[in-house]
């Protein structure tokens, strides 16, 4: 079965997460959505507080008023004289946040009736029952209030009423018009959508900010028109509405941002006709005991009659925001999920970190850009999410990928090469190529010379205490000089360089290991002497050449990293041709050609090279040059010394 790349795992990866990411967005996970809201919030708070028109004015029962007047709720005659006084003040529109629900006394009623007629200005609330059970019909006839024309109703997702709350008949009659009062908040408790049509029976009714501000800028009914889940026509311009026919507050700032007028200020005739005249007067409950506050983006206690004039400010201005479009947030979180997935797992975590980032900053600066400029809010959670979570997710994988190919790197090299050598692969994997391929390398064979003599004529206990020291002090040589360890052959020893970390001086590297070789093999002959032990001589091959390098044997089973091919076996014959010779060291003219001018300009320095014969070994038709290698006295020249002999040797044995 052909083994997965990781980059592939990483694209499989990458791109699994953002699906997962995705399904999440179009479930509307609750923990999420929460947090996208409370972002929205945030957006809004840096964008600060935006100065609201003097066309909005409320009139609030606020502490003082409460406390002058006497306990909330007023005598009908109090709040009669409110009307007055405004009308007194030719505010042009009253709107209030007020139901007169109960009959309180004849005279009480009828002194607001009048009032209320007088006026002839007066909007007044209609709160929903929003429970699905089966409409109940209202007191009087409140259809005059509801949308003249509705078009692709089929469209709209409608919040329905089953029951309304008005204020008495007698009263209700005399108001220029009414409007819903209902607020539901979102699943993180804060009002950000105004409901502008409620579905109660056959008709749609309007909220009291919609009909204050079409009845303060004299719009006829039928010219406002509610068109199903997509908007509402307001004379010459359009209030984007979501499929519920709710529309996106963009409040101000926090409470009192609008202009406050207290009604005991307004009784008392402490207020400028001028602070009232020709806007809408908002009457509601600002009073902290009376509980009519709301959590906004901006605040934890809002009273719920500023909430109406953040809307009538909204509509006044005729400048909307609008909550982008889901297939598009979705398109935006796949998009940019498939650009990560073709971008991270090829590369290295610090770059992939530098590109999450910055793709994460550039999509902080549009979205916020856009939310300033364009009024648009663009999803920001979930496409964020997603590349945080794919560049965690690529990377912990990336990391348990190059741990586990670490592993077996240091498995798979730590018999062979040196520690150094081991850390420097794991650091650079791509330079051991765990396959197989052609390189050029060198190779060194060492054998000890009269070994089956030797072993014959001494116990095994003997033979294995001198062999085992002796192969380890070669061993140690061969690691010092970055060599490759392939394998023991009994007494022989089989080292190459050039893999699997590429060296460009791998024939440099061998030769001053073969010296080494010879030079510590004296020490040793000497050691063993002293100690009347039996002594052992070697003879060292080294060849350079291409060959083939990698696992090679039965996979899954047993596998070796090493060396094939013709300049393998040239390698071992002429470590072979060391006992006809009857030298330490020899090597071939492709190592020569490798080494020549190295020994010209002193890197390799008091050495012999003296070309010895052209011999064509077992297996090979063309003859190759054979040198031997001696080691001079420190300070002394070296010496070249290519073979002249024409004639060539032809050797039949090994």
């Amino acid at each position: 079965m052909k083994k997965i790349k990781p980059v592939h795992i990483g694209f499989i990866l990458s791109i699994g997460i953002t699906l997962c990411i995705s399904l999440l967005f179009v479930l509307h996970f609750r923990p999420l959505e929460i947090l996208e809201e409370k972002l929205f919030d945030l957006r809004l708070h840096l964008r600060g507080v935006k100065p609201p028109s003097d066309k909005v004015v409320v009139i609030a029962v606020d502490d003082e008023s409460v406390e002058k007047i006497g306990r909330w709720p007023w005598h009908r005659e109090k709040t009669a004289k409110v009307i007055d006084k405004l009308s007194e003040y030719r505010a042009k529109l009253i709107s209030f946040d007020i139901i007169f629900s109960e009959t309180e006394t004849e005279a009480g009623d009828r002194i607001i009736q009048k009032s209320i007629k007088k006026a002839g200005n007066v909007i007044l609330p209609l709160a929903f029952n929003l429970d699905p059970i089966k409409p109940k019909p209202p007191a009087f006839n409140i259809a005059p209030s509801s949308y003249a024309i509705l078009k692709n109703i089929d469209r709209l997702k409608p919040i329905q009423a089953s029951n309304v709350l008005v204020s008495i008949p007698p009263i209700s009659k005399q108001a220029l018009s009414m409007g819903h009062i209902n607020m539901i908040p979102d699943i993180g408790g804060a009002i950000r959508w105004e409901i502008l049509a409620i579905k109660y029976g056959d008709n749609y009714y309007p909220s009291l900010a919609l009909q204050s501000v079409r009845q303060f800028i004299g719009l006829p009914r039928e010219a406002m028109i509610l068109e199903g889940g997509s908007s509402i026509r307001f004379g010459r311009f359009r209030i984007p509405t979501d499929s519920y026919g709710r529309m996106l507050i963009d409040y101000s700032g926090p409470e009192k941002t609008f202009k406050y007028i207290s009604i005991i200020d307004l009784l008392e005739g402490k207020v400028k006709r001028e602070e009232i005249e020709g806007k809408i007067a908002l009457v509601g409950i600002t009073a902290l005991g009376l509980y009519d506050l709301r959590v906004t983006p901006f605040s934890d206690n809002m009273p719920g009659v500023e909430k109406h004039a953040n809307v009538i400010e909204n509509i006044l201005r005729g400048v909307f925001l609008k909550r982008n479009s889901q297939i598009i947030d979705l398109a935006i979180i796949l998009f940019v999920g498939l650009i990560l997935a073709l971008i991270l797992p090829r590369m290295k975590a610090v770059f992939g970190a530098i590109i999450s980032i910055s793709l994460l900053a550039i999509y902080t600066g549009i979205t916020y850009y856009l939310f300033v400029n364009n009024n648009l809010w663009i999803d920001y959670l979930y496409p964020s999410l997603n590349i945080i979570i794919v560049y965690t997710g690529v990377t912990i994988y990336r990391y348990a990928s190059e741990e586990k190919r670490a592993r077996e790197i240091k498995n798979m090299f730590s018999s062979y090469v040196t520690e150094k050598v081991v850390n420097e692969l794991i650091k650079n994997p791509d330079m051991a190529k765990l396959g197989g391929e052609r390189r050029e390398i060198t190779v060194l064979f060492s054998d000890v010379r009269g070994f089956t003599s030797f072993s014959e004529k001494h116990s095994p206990e003997e033979v294995v205490s001198i062999l085992n020291e002796y192969l380890g002090e070669m061993t140690g040589i061969v690691f010092r000089w970055d060599g490759t360890l392939d394998k023991f052959i009994g007494d022989a020893i089989l080292a190459f360089w050039g893999a699997p970390m590429k060296q460009e001086d791998h024939a440099e590297l061998a030769i001053k290991c073969a010296l080494d070789m010879i030079r510590r093999l004296k020490e040793l002959q000497q050691k063993w002497q002293s100690e009347g032990k039996p002594i052992l001589d070697c003879g060292i091959g080294i060849n350079t050449g291409e060959v083939l390098v990698g696992n090679i044997g039965a996979e899954g089973k047993k596998m070796d990293y090493t060396v094939i091919g013709d300049h393998v076996n040239l390698g071992s014959r002429v470590e072979s041709l060391t006992r006809k010779y009857n030298v330490n060291i020899l090597i071939t003219e492709f190592t020569l050609d490798k080494i020549k001018d190295l020994v010209k300009n002193g890197n390799i320095s008091h050495v012999c090279i003296k070309g010895l014969e052209r011999v064509a070994v077992k297996g090979k038709e063309k003859p190759v040059e054979i040198l031997e290698l001696i080691s001079l006295e420190p300070g002394a020249e070296s010496v070249i010394e290519e073979c002249e002999k024409e004639e060539v040797v032809v050797l039949k044995e090994k």
